[in-house]
């Protein structure tokens, strides 16, 4: 059973849930069936307490080579 993130489209609250094959989720707040999907990110995987996260750093710290400002992070 996956789990999948929404966001209540009628009371605008965010949550996780499992979700079966031939389930239809609701909002656990108020049971509205209105919800979008949204985007999961998943967790970084380090091998060790030193390791450094697979995701670029803040502006100037990515190596773009456009140099500092240039990336799509901004």
């Amino acid at each position: 059973m996956p789990i999948y993130e929404y966001a209540c489209q009628d009371c605008g609250r965010e949550f996780e849930t499992l979700v079966r094959s031939a389930t239809i989720p609701d909002c656990p707040s108020c049971h509205s069936t209105d919800l979008a999907k949204k985007l999961s990110v998943p967790a970084a995987v380090m091998s060790n307490a030193n390791a450094v996260p697979a995701m670029p750093g803040p502006c100037g710290s990515c190596g773009h080579p456009g140099g500092p400002g240039a990336c799509a992070f901004n």
